[in-house]
């Protein structure tokens, strides 16, 4: 036999051998398949599930009846002392009453204020001295404490002239220094003096002031 001969053989055994392995692979392969669908259906048809019934607990046994016991009477008891507590007083309540409505004061309706007098009238003629006042004075007419003491002065007086023309008051408006002096002043000017009375605007006396010229007290030399 040549060598390509042997060598064709050779690789014809190698093929059928390779041809063998993979039949008895595949013919394995169907076995362990459907073995094992198989195996897995049985076990599904085994898992078939049920229900489970509890069993009902057995009934509970009475109890046994007791015993006979003497009657023994149960011991007394004392009740505590009762404890008189004092309750506390309620607190005073103060009740305040509301203070009384202030009165209201009756109006009184007044009347009227009575209209305001009318002005009186004006003078228009001023109060006229009969003469020069200090003509009045004489030597005779000097004080004399204020002759004694040498006293002299000058004094001037307004006089108020009522409307009878005489004067009603004398207020000096010049002291001599001298209150004998000035009191002479006054005096003979009260009693002595005469005027014609002033006159209102209707024509009638009035009261009016006059105011006397200087008026010297001086001692014969």
């Amino acid at each position: 036999m040549s060598y390509a001969q042997r060598k064709q053989i050779s690789g014809n055994r190698t093929l059928a051998i390779i041809l063998v392995l993979v039949l008895q692979g595949a013919l394995g392969y169907a076995i362990v398949t459907g073995l094992a669908y198989n195996v897995i259906k049985k076990a599904a048809e085994d898992l078939k599930t049920f229900d489970v019934e509890e069993e009902p607990p057995p009934p509970e046994e009475p109890p046994p009846p007791p015993e006979d016991m003497p009657d023994v009477p149960p011991p007394p008891v004392t009740p505590p002392p009762l404890v008189r507590m004092q309750a506390p007083e309620p607190p005073i309540q103060t009740v305040e009453a509301p203070p009384p409505p202030t009165p209201i004061p009756p109006v009184i309706q007044r009347p009227p204020p009575p209209p305001p007098p009318p002005p009186p009238p004006r003078k228009v003629e001023a109060a006229r001295a009969r003469g020069d006042v200090r003509t009045l004075f004489s030597a005779d007419d000097y004080p004399a404490s204020a002759q004694s003491s040498g006293a002299e002065g000058t004094a001037q007086a307004t006089l108020t002239i009522g409307p009878d023309g005489r004067v009603q008051s004398c207020n000096l408006t010049r002291s001599t220094g001298n209150s004998a002096l000035d009191a002479a002043t006054c005096n003979i000017l009260r009693r002595r003096a005469k005027f014609s009375p002033a006159k209102d605007s209707n024509g009638q006396p009035t009261t009016d002031t006059y105011t006397t010229p200087p008026i010297r007290w001086a001692l014969e030399g």
